[in-house]
């Protein structure tokens, strides 16, 4: 499923795509750092779901205090 970081990494290489073709390293620049933002969001997704896999493999054993 695309989420957030997937559109701001596909928005990010956009914006610098055209920030290099139009000599403009401020939005070159602003699409590096939207290519940025995605991967952290990508990454807290992923962080927010390994947790929820092991609370959730965790249930119900009683060697667990």
């Amino acid at each position: 499923m695309a989420g957030k970081g997937a559109t701001d990494k596909i928005k990010g290489k956009a914006k610098e795509a055209v920030g290099k073709a139009t000599g403009n390293e401020r939005m070159a620049a602003e699409g590096r750092g939207d290519q940025a933002k995605g991967k952290a969001k990508n990454a807290m997704r992923d962080a927010k779901e390994n947790v929820r896999g092991t609370k959730d493999s965790l249930k119900g054993r009683d060697d667990i205090s």
